[in-house]
């Protein structure tokens, strides 16, 4: 695998487990939770990461295609969150081309993900369902781990 492909891999790995802290544990009134009355609420925020990865995923396989999904309840949207994950990663794990450039997809769907990740986890405090900050550094991060059970932090504070 080239070192690009490993390099996104990575980050994907990274969204998961930083998307995981974000969610896990959640109440079940986090999902409509709005700080400012919007309609913008955990839920829809969950929704649009899935739909970034279906569109990155899209976007390397040549026919890119965008669509806004209706957010699901909580534990479904928090699946569908991690599925998107995987069929991308799957994808940049085999052999098929990328169709878009690397950069692109980066700049595009994987930062956009990153910021609405960082997102749930603000909205978890302002909602009184502080999660625990992290030296992410520290993480043990490692491509193809995509899933909700992610390693144990190591640390806190």
């Amino acid at each position: 695998m080239n070192e690009t492909r490993a390099f996104l891999r990575h980050t994907i790995a990274t969204v998961a487990y930083r998307g995981a802290k974000a969610v896990r544990g959640a109440p079940a009134s986090f999902a409509s939770y709005s700080a400012d009355g919007s309609e913008r609420t955990p839920a829809k925020i969950l929704a649009h990461i899935g739909d970034l990865y279906d569109w990155a995923l899209s976007q390397a396989k040549g026919a890119e295609a965008w669509r806004d999904s209706t957010p699901l309840d909580w534990d479904a949207e928090v699946a569908r969150f991690f599925a998107s994950l995987q069929r991308f990663d799957d994808y940049l794990a085999s052999d098929a081309p990328l169709s878009a450039p690397a950069e692109k997809m980066f700049q595009g769907a994987i930062a956009d993900s990153l910021t609405h990740v960082g997102q749930l986890a603000m909205l978890r405090r302002l909602a009184g369902a502080r999660i625990t900050g992290e030296n992410y550094a520290r993480a043990e991060i490692v491509a193809g781990r995509i899933g909700p059970d992610q390693t144990a932090p190591r640390r806190e504070f």
